[in-house]
Formats: structure tokens, sequence, C-alpha cells
């Protein structure tokens, strides 16, 4: 049997293939580079907002940063001051001098026909020049120091008195100021003027007036705030006094200790 169609041919529907060009493709491209482009830009857009706002973000903590800053300042001076104090009380801790012991020794060492008027004690030739004392020494000493100034039976009297200072632990210079007799004895003079303190303990002419300086220069010394700094000193022991008493005319100076 043939087939016969029965759809009127004013309604009928013939299926024609669709022929599509070298158009079409191109508006599809276009179209494709279109969306492309805008994609790029709201995604250009959109780290840009993102970037703006962690730039506000950080301006934001960089102003609360500064403000904590400022209100910490106090404490981070306050942590300076108490490094710089508390290096300072551990420097004066570890050169603090045991004058104690040092007193304990003198007494035991000193002769029986020795005896002392004046006695001043200092750490350093800063703290020396502003103590109050009848003894002065010409020559700055950088270490703790004693000057004894005071009376003796005689020139050996003396010199026995500066062995004995050389036994006292830590002693490492020991020199004679000054040693003198009263007037009309015989003397030896280690510097210009009396020599010792003002109190006149020569009441006879054997007796001998002398003033020493004993200095502990392996002690370390602290540093005085303000103090001027003072000359260095050699730490080259002063040259044992003569034991022979020689006339006042013949007299010749003796070395400051130190020098």
């Amino acid at each position: 049997m043939r087939p016969v169609n029965l759809i009127p041919p004013e309604e009928r529907r013939d299926r024609v293939a669709v022929r599509t060009g070298p158009i079409a493709y191109m508006l599809v491209g276009a179209l494709a580079l279109a969306l492309g482009a805008v994609t790029l830009t709201v995604l250009t857009n959109n780290k840009i907002s993102d970037r703006k706002a962690e730039i506000g973000s950080l301006k934001q903590q960089e102003v609360a940063a500064k403000a904590r800053a400022a209100q910490l300042a106090p404490f981070a001076e306050f942590n300076k001051v108490e490094e710089q104090r508390t290096q300072t009380i551990t420097s004066l801790a570890d050169s603090r001098f045991d004058w104690e012991r040092v007193m304990r020794e003198l007494a035991r060492v000193i002769p029986s026909d020795v005896w002392l008027t004046d006695l001043n004690g200092a750490v350093s030739s800063a703290v020396a020049n502003g103590a109050t004392s009848s003894t002065t020494t010409s020559t700055p000493i950088d270490a703790p120091s004693l000057t004894l100034s005071g009376c003796a039976t005689g020139q050996d009297a003396v010199a026995g008195f500066l062995a004995a200072l050389r036994d006292i632990d830590g002693v490492t210079r020991v020199g004679l100021t000054s040693s003198e007799k009263a007037a009309g004895g015989q003397s030896t003079t280690g510097s210009s003027g009396s020599g010792g303190g003002d109190t006149e303990c020569r009441t006879r002419d054997f007796i001998t007036k002398f003033e020493i300086v004993a200095a502990f220069d392996a002690v370390p010394t602290p540093e005085i705030p303000g103090a001027a700094p003072s000359a260095s000193v050699s730490s080259a022991p002063a040259p044992a006094p003569s034991t022979e008493a020689t006339p006042a005319s013949d007299a010749s100076p003796t070395a400051n200790p130190g020098t």
C-alpha cells in the first residue's frame, strides 16, 4: 500500500535542515568575549574593594597600635630606668669594700709603739676629695685606700708599721707621705708642711709624727655619679722608707704613694 498524508497542505511543516554560516560563530564568539570581559571586570572590582577594605582595616589597627604604644610608653621608660638602677646597684655591690675586715686586721698588725691620731678611708679619690678629713694626699688614688696619721717612738717604729701594713689582706701599696720628729730632733720629710693631722702628738723629741697611705688597687672601684674623673695612678709599690734617721738639714723628699 502507498502511504497517504492526510494532513492538509496548508498545515504541513516540512523539516528543512538548518544551515549555519560564519556569522553565527562570530556572534557566539563576541558574546563569549563580552561575558569574559564582564566577568574579569567584576572580579577585578571585587578584588580592589577587598584590598581597600583591608587597607582601611590595617590603618585602624595602626592607629590602635600607636595609641596602645603611647599608653605603654611610661612603662617602657620605667623598665629602662629599672634596668639602669639594677646595673648600678649590682656594680656597687660587686665593688663594695669590706672596711670592717680591714679595721679588724689593722687593729691586729698595729705595733704597740705606734698610735694613730687620724684615720681616713675612701673607696676612690673622688670620695676622698669630698670627705671631711684633716689628712689629704697630693696624689689621687683611684682605688680604696687608708690614710693613717699618728705618732711613733721613732723612725724605726714607723718603718716597722709600714711593713706591718703590707700584711693586711688586699694591700697592694704602702707609701710614706711624711715622717717628722719634733723641732730640734732628727726628721725625714716626704712632703711640704708638717705632715699628718692637726693633732700634735710629738710630746718628746724622739717621737716621730707620720702620715701613711695604704692602697687596695685590686678592688674594683665603683663609679660615683657626678664625680670628676681623677688621674690614674700606677700600681707599682712605693719604695720602702729608710729606717735610718737623717738630720733635718739633709732631709730629702720621699715619693708619695703611687708616684
